[in-house]
Protein backbone atom coordinates (compact mmCIF):
# COMPACT_ATOMS: atom_id res chain seq x y z
CA UNK A 1 0.00 0.00 0.00
CA UNK A 2 0.93 3.62 -0.93
CA UNK A 3 0.10 6.09 2.28
CA UNK A 4 0.16 9.71 1.78
CA UNK A 5 0.88 11.29 4.64
CA UNK A 6 0.26 14.98 5.98
CA UNK A 7 3.72 15.29 7.42
CA UNK A 8 3.85 18.88 8.43
CA UNK A 9 3.75 18.39 11.79
CA UNK A 10 5.97 15.20 11.24
CA UNK A 11 8.80 17.77 10.20
CA UNK A 12 7.89 21.05 12.33
CA UNK A 13 6.74 19.43 15.62
CA UNK A 14 8.64 18.69 18.35
CA UNK A 15 6.04 17.90 21.40
CA UNK A 16 2.90 15.61 21.11
CA UNK A 17 1.91 15.83 17.51
CA UNK A 18 4.81 15.65 15.60
CA UNK A 19 5.69 12.86 18.02
CA UNK A 20 2.55 10.98 17.30
CA UNK A 21 2.89 11.31 13.41
CA UNK A 22 6.97 10.22 13.85
CA UNK A 23 6.15 7.56 15.75
CA UNK A 24 3.08 6.12 13.75
CA UNK A 25 5.03 6.27 10.72
CA UNK A 26 8.29 4.90 12.26
CA UNK A 27 6.53 1.98 13.34
CA UNK A 28 4.39 1.45 10.22
CA UNK A 29 7.74 1.44 7.90
CA UNK A 30 9.74 -1.29 10.68
CA UNK A 31 6.14 -3.23 10.70
CA UNK A 32 4.61 -3.19 7.58
CA UNK A 33 7.13 -3.30 4.63
CA UNK A 34 4.45 -3.40 2.29
CA UNK A 35 3.71 0.30 3.30
CA UNK A 36 4.87 3.06 1.44
CA UNK A 37 5.05 6.36 3.23
CA UNK A 38 4.71 9.31 0.98
CA UNK A 39 5.68 12.38 3.42
CA UNK A 40 4.17 15.85 2.57
CA UNK A 41 5.40 18.29 3.94
CA UNK A 42 3.76 21.45 1.60
CA UNK A 43 3.19 25.12 1.99
CA UNK A 44 -0.21 25.77 3.07
CA UNK A 45 -2.21 26.86 -0.03
CA UNK A 46 -0.92 23.36 -1.74
CA UNK A 47 -1.41 21.70 1.84
CA UNK A 48 -5.26 22.84 2.52
CA UNK A 49 -6.39 22.87 -1.82
CA UNK A 50 -4.23 20.73 -3.38
CA UNK A 51 -2.71 17.39 -1.61
CA UNK A 52 -5.36 15.16 -3.02
CA UNK A 53 -5.51 15.62 -6.23
CA UNK A 54 -1.42 15.36 -5.89
CA UNK A 55 -1.75 12.27 -3.99
CA UNK A 56 -4.21 10.70 -6.52
CA UNK A 57 -1.31 11.73 -9.24
CA UNK A 58 1.25 9.89 -7.48
CA UNK A 59 -0.69 6.26 -6.68
CA UNK A 60 -1.01 6.49 -3.35
CA UNK A 61 -3.78 4.35 -2.04
CA UNK A 62 -5.05 5.99 0.63
CA UNK A 63 -4.31 9.69 2.45
CA UNK A 64 -4.10 10.41 6.53
CA UNK A 65 -3.96 13.40 7.91
CA UNK A 66 -2.08 13.17 11.19
CA UNK A 67 -3.57 15.66 13.18
CA UNK A 68 -6.90 16.78 12.89
CA UNK A 69 -7.02 18.00 9.01
CA UNK A 70 -7.36 17.13 5.37
CA UNK A 71 -6.71 18.76 2.32
CA UNK A 72 -9.73 20.26 1.46
CA UNK A 73 -9.60 18.50 -2.52
CA UNK A 74 -9.80 14.46 -1.24
CA UNK A 75 -13.18 13.67 -1.78
CA UNK A 76 -13.09 15.40 -5.33
CA UNK A 77 -9.96 13.11 -6.26
CA UNK A 78 -11.20 10.16 -5.38
CA UNK A 79 -8.90 9.28 -2.91
CA UNK A 80 -10.03 7.69 0.25
CA UNK A 81 -8.67 9.44 3.36
CA UNK A 82 -8.50 9.13 7.58
CA UNK A 83 -7.81 11.53 9.99
CA UNK A 84 -6.74 11.62 13.65
CA UNK A 85 -8.47 14.18 15.58
CA UNK A 86 -6.09 14.31 18.66
CA UNK A 87 -9.19 16.26 20.17
CA UNK A 88 -12.03 18.70 19.89
CA UNK A 89 -10.88 21.72 22.34
CA UNK A 90 -11.64 24.55 20.65
CA UNK A 91 -14.93 23.15 21.62
CA UNK A 92 -14.50 21.56 24.82
CA UNK A 93 -12.63 24.58 26.47
CA UNK A 94 -13.51 27.63 24.06
CA UNK A 95 -12.11 30.33 26.86
CA UNK A 96 -8.68 29.18 25.69
CA UNK A 97 -9.01 29.88 21.87
CA UNK A 98 -9.90 33.23 20.14
CA UNK A 99 -12.96 33.25 18.53
CA UNK A 100 -11.78 33.76 14.66
CA UNK A 101 -8.88 30.40 15.25
CA UNK A 102 -12.12 28.85 16.92
CA UNK A 103 -13.79 29.25 13.30
CA UNK A 104 -10.91 28.50 11.42
CA UNK A 105 -10.73 25.23 13.57
CA UNK A 106 -14.08 24.11 12.85
CA UNK A 107 -13.70 24.93 9.35
CA UNK A 108 -10.80 22.99 8.82
CA UNK A 109 -10.99 20.27 11.51
CA UNK A 110 -14.71 19.50 11.58
CA UNK A 111 -14.76 19.65 7.59
CA UNK A 112 -11.95 16.25 7.97
CA UNK A 113 -14.07 14.96 10.82
CA UNK A 114 -17.47 14.83 8.72
CA UNK A 115 -15.51 14.38 5.18
CA UNK A 116 -13.08 11.61 5.62
CA UNK A 117 -13.79 7.77 4.74
CA UNK A 118 -12.95 7.41 8.67
CA UNK A 119 -12.28 8.80 11.72
CA UNK A 120 -9.35 7.29 14.09
CA UNK A 121 -9.73 9.15 17.42
CA UNK A 122 -7.05 8.35 20.48
CA UNK A 123 -9.14 8.06 23.16
CA UNK A 124 -12.82 7.38 23.68
CA UNK A 125 -12.92 10.40 25.29
CA UNK A 126 -12.56 12.08 21.92
CA UNK A 127 -14.56 10.15 20.24
CA UNK A 128 -17.07 10.94 22.53
CA UNK A 129 -16.60 14.59 21.57
CA UNK A 130 -16.28 14.33 17.78
CA UNK A 131 -19.54 12.26 17.95
CA UNK A 132 -21.47 15.21 19.91
CA UNK A 133 -20.05 18.56 18.42
CA UNK A 134 -19.67 17.09 14.09
CA UNK A 135 -22.41 14.30 13.89
CA UNK A 136 -20.24 11.55 13.08
CA UNK A 137 -21.68 8.49 13.09
CA UNK A 138 -20.06 5.83 15.15
CA UNK A 139 -19.67 3.32 12.68
CA UNK A 140 -16.94 5.35 11.32
CA UNK A 141 -14.63 6.00 13.51
CA UNK A 142 -12.14 3.83 15.34
CA UNK A 143 -10.27 4.51 18.42
CA UNK A 144 -6.90 3.24 18.17
CA UNK A 145 -4.71 5.13 20.69
CA UNK A 146 -1.74 7.24 20.58
CA UNK A 147 1.64 5.43 20.38
CA UNK A 148 4.13 6.61 22.67
CA UNK A 149 8.12 6.56 21.30
CA UNK A 150 9.69 3.52 21.72
CA UNK A 151 12.47 4.41 24.06
CA UNK A 152 10.19 4.54 26.65
CA UNK A 153 8.87 1.11 26.90
CA UNK A 154 12.80 0.21 28.21
CA UNK A 155 13.32 1.33 31.62
CA UNK A 156 16.45 3.90 32.55
CA UNK A 157 17.92 2.93 35.71
CA UNK A 158 17.87 4.72 38.54
CA UNK A 159 22.19 6.10 38.07
CA UNK A 160 21.68 6.38 34.29
CA UNK A 161 18.95 8.98 35.54
CA UNK A 162 20.90 11.15 37.70
CA UNK A 163 23.33 11.29 35.58
CA UNK A 164 21.34 12.56 33.02
CA UNK A 165 19.95 14.91 35.12
CA UNK A 166 22.79 15.97 36.53
CA UNK A 167 24.54 16.82 33.44
CA UNK A 168 21.25 19.08 31.89
CA UNK A 169 20.09 20.61 35.00
CA UNK A 170 22.22 20.12 38.20
CA UNK A 171 21.64 18.81 41.34
CA UNK A 172 18.10 18.85 41.92
CA UNK A 173 16.12 18.40 44.94
CA UNK A 174 12.80 16.05 45.45
CA UNK A 175 10.82 17.18 43.00
CA UNK A 176 6.63 16.60 41.51
CA UNK A 177 6.90 16.62 37.78
CA UNK A 178 4.26 17.90 35.00
CA UNK A 179 4.84 17.88 31.12
CA UNK A 180 3.26 19.95 28.55
CA UNK A 181 2.49 23.38 27.28
CA UNK A 182 1.73 26.26 29.89
CA UNK A 183 -1.91 26.97 29.29
CA UNK A 184 -5.07 27.42 31.45
CA UNK A 185 -6.10 23.95 30.06
CA UNK A 186 -3.71 22.66 31.50
CA UNK A 187 -3.99 24.02 35.03
CA UNK A 188 -0.73 24.54 36.78
CA UNK A 189 -2.10 27.02 38.50
CA UNK A 190 -4.40 24.65 40.33
CA UNK A 191 -0.77 22.42 40.59
CA UNK A 192 0.49 25.48 42.61
CA UNK A 193 -2.41 26.59 44.99
CA UNK A 194 -1.73 22.65 45.88
CA UNK A 195 1.57 22.79 46.36
CA UNK A 196 1.22 25.96 48.47
CA UNK A 197 -0.77 23.65 51.04
CA UNK A 198 1.90 21.64 51.33
CA UNK A 199 3.74 22.17 54.49
CA UNK A 200 6.83 24.12 54.06
CA UNK A 201 9.21 20.81 54.92
CA UNK A 202 7.33 18.34 53.13
CA UNK A 203 6.92 20.94 50.35
CA UNK A 204 8.77 19.39 47.28
CA UNK A 205 9.88 21.23 43.85
CA UNK A 206 7.22 21.72 41.21
CA UNK A 207 9.08 21.04 38.13
CA UNK A 208 7.40 22.46 35.13
CA UNK A 209 8.79 20.93 31.76
CA UNK A 210 6.87 23.51 29.03
CA UNK A 211 7.11 26.71 28.31
CA UNK A 212 3.24 29.11 27.61
CA UNK A 213 2.94 33.20 26.98
CA UNK A 214 0.35 34.74 28.58
CA UNK A 215 -0.65 32.08 31.11
CA UNK A 216 2.71 30.99 32.00
CA UNK A 217 3.04 35.15 33.30
CA UNK A 218 -0.02 34.36 35.50
CA UNK A 219 1.19 31.40 37.15
CA UNK A 220 4.85 33.05 37.56
CA UNK A 221 3.25 36.13 39.34
CA UNK A 222 0.96 33.88 41.95
CA UNK A 223 4.38 32.23 42.74
CA UNK A 224 5.99 35.40 43.74
CA UNK A 225 2.88 37.17 45.24
CA UNK A 226 2.70 34.20 47.19
CA UNK A 227 6.64 33.35 48.07
CA UNK A 228 6.67 30.35 46.05
CA UNK A 229 9.61 30.61 43.93
CA UNK A 230 12.32 28.13 45.75
CA UNK A 231 9.59 25.34 45.13
CA UNK A 232 8.49 26.05 41.63
CA UNK A 233 11.15 25.70 38.44
CA UNK A 234 9.98 25.88 34.73
CA UNK A 235 12.68 24.10 31.98
CA UNK A 236 11.74 25.14 28.58
CA UNK A 237 14.34 24.30 26.58
CA UNK A 238 13.79 20.28 26.79
CA UNK A 239 13.09 18.58 23.90
CA UNK A 240 15.41 15.29 24.34
CA UNK A 241 13.46 12.18 25.37
CA UNK A 242 16.23 10.82 27.22
CA UNK A 243 16.33 13.49 29.51
CA UNK A 244 12.49 13.58 30.09
CA UNK A 245 12.69 10.09 30.50
CA UNK A 246 15.29 10.24 33.11
CA UNK A 247 13.35 12.82 34.54
CA UNK A 248 10.31 10.74 34.34
CA UNK A 249 12.62 8.28 36.43
CA UNK A 250 13.45 9.96 39.40
CA UNK A 251 10.28 12.05 40.09
CA UNK A 252 8.59 11.69 43.06
CA UNK A 253 5.07 11.12 41.03
CA UNK A 254 4.14 13.15 37.63
CA UNK A 255 1.36 15.90 38.34
CA UNK A 256 -1.73 15.89 35.54
CA UNK A 257 -4.58 17.52 36.68
CA UNK A 258 -5.53 19.05 33.28
CA UNK A 259 -9.37 20.10 32.71
CA UNK A 260 -9.36 18.67 28.84
CA UNK A 261 -7.06 15.78 27.02
CA UNK A 262 -7.51 14.16 24.11
CA UNK A 263 -5.37 11.65 25.52
CA UNK A 264 -2.79 12.65 27.80
CA UNK A 265 0.68 11.16 26.59
CA UNK A 266 2.85 12.66 29.17
CA UNK A 267 0.63 10.77 31.51
CA UNK A 268 1.78 7.38 30.05
CA UNK A 269 4.85 8.27 29.33
CA UNK A 270 5.37 8.78 32.73
CA UNK A 271 3.52 5.41 33.89
CA UNK A 272 5.87 3.13 31.60
CA UNK A 273 9.20 4.92 33.88
CA UNK A 274 6.92 3.76 37.02
CA UNK A 275 6.28 7.02 37.99
CA UNK A 276 3.20 7.51 40.26
CA UNK A 277 0.51 9.47 38.45
CA UNK A 278 -1.53 12.05 40.03
CA UNK A 279 -4.48 12.92 37.36
CA UNK A 280 -7.67 14.28 37.01
CA UNK A 281 -11.16 12.62 36.81
CA UNK A 282 -12.26 14.13 33.53
CA UNK A 283 -12.15 13.82 30.13
CA UNK A 284 -9.83 10.83 28.14
CA UNK A 285 -7.47 11.22 31.76
CA UNK A 286 -8.76 8.19 33.62
CA UNK A 287 -8.61 6.15 30.63
CA UNK A 288 -5.25 7.17 29.54
CA UNK A 289 -3.64 6.47 33.64
CA UNK A 290 -6.08 3.96 34.47
CA UNK A 291 -7.42 2.77 38.12
CA UNK A 292 -3.60 3.01 39.89
CA UNK A 293 -3.58 6.60 39.61
CA UNK A 294 -4.49 8.78 42.06
CA UNK A 295 -7.59 11.05 40.33
CA UNK A 296 -8.74 14.24 41.39
CA UNK A 297 -11.37 16.77 40.70
CA UNK A 298 -9.21 19.55 38.98
CA UNK A 299 -11.28 22.10 40.11
CA UNK A 300 -10.64 21.43 43.59
CA UNK A 301 -6.84 22.26 44.38
CA UNK A 302 -6.93 20.63 47.90
CA UNK A 303 -7.94 17.37 45.94
CA UNK A 304 -4.95 17.87 44.04
CA UNK A 305 -3.06 18.78 47.37
CA UNK A 306 -4.30 15.28 49.35
CA UNK A 307 -3.12 13.54 46.66
CA UNK A 308 0.29 15.11 46.55
CA UNK A 309 0.19 14.91 49.97
CA UNK A 310 -0.26 10.88 50.32
CA UNK A 311 2.41 10.32 47.68
CA UNK A 312 4.87 12.86 49.47
CA UNK A 313 4.32 10.74 53.04
CA UNK A 314 3.74 6.81 51.59
CA UNK A 315 6.85 5.77 49.80
CA UNK A 316 5.09 2.22 49.50
CA UNK A 317 2.28 3.93 47.76
CA UNK A 318 4.24 5.51 45.35
CA UNK A 319 5.57 2.27 44.76
CA UNK A 320 2.60 0.35 44.46
CA UNK A 321 0.87 2.74 42.25
CA UNK A 322 3.77 3.32 40.14
CA UNK A 323 4.21 0.05 39.15
CA UNK A 324 0.35 -0.85 38.59
CA UNK A 325 0.65 2.48 36.18
CA UNK A 326 3.04 0.50 34.49
CA UNK A 327 1.65 -2.55 34.21
CA UNK A 328 -1.42 -1.10 32.99
CA UNK A 329 0.26 0.87 30.22
CA UNK A 330 2.16 -1.93 28.83
CA UNK A 331 -0.95 -4.02 27.93
CA UNK A 332 -2.82 -0.87 26.93
CA UNK A 333 -0.79 0.85 24.40
CA UNK A 334 1.80 -1.81 23.21
CA UNK A 335 3.28 -0.27 20.12
CA UNK A 336 2.97 -3.60 17.56
CA UNK A 337 -1.05 -3.77 18.76
CA UNK A 338 -1.09 -0.07 17.71
CA UNK A 339 0.63 0.05 14.44
CA UNK A 340 -1.10 -3.20 13.66
CA UNK A 341 -4.58 -1.89 14.28
CA UNK A 342 -3.96 1.05 12.24
CA UNK A 343 -2.74 -1.25 9.84
CA UNK A 344 -5.77 -3.19 9.33
CA UNK A 345 -7.92 0.04 9.61
CA UNK A 346 -5.93 0.81 5.97
CA UNK A 347 -6.23 -2.31 4.38
CA UNK A 348 -10.21 -2.39 5.22
CA UNK A 349 -10.59 0.97 3.53
CA UNK A 350 -8.48 0.13 0.63
CA UNK A 351 -10.28 -3.19 0.25
CA UNK A 352 -13.36 -1.72 0.31
CA UNK A 353 -13.15 1.37 -2.24
CA UNK A 354 -10.91 -0.87 -4.76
Amino acid sequence: MKIAYDAKRYYHNRTGLGNYSRTLVGNMRERHGDVEAVLYDSKSLERTFRLGRKAKGEGCDLFHGLSNELPRDVVRAGVPSVVTMHDVAWRTFPDMYKPWDRLMYDWKYGWAAKNATHVVCISEATKREVMRYYDVPEERISVIYQPVQPLFYTPMDDAEADHIIKDVLGSLPAYALTVGSINSRKNLLGMVKALEQIPEGMRPLLLVVGDGREYRRKVEEYVESRGLRRWFRVESGIHDGRVLQALYTRALCMMYPSFCEGFGLPVVEASLQCCPVIASNVSSLPEAAGSDAMLVNPESAEEIANALDTMLGDSGERTRRGKAGHDYCMARYQPSVLTDQMYELYERIVEKQG
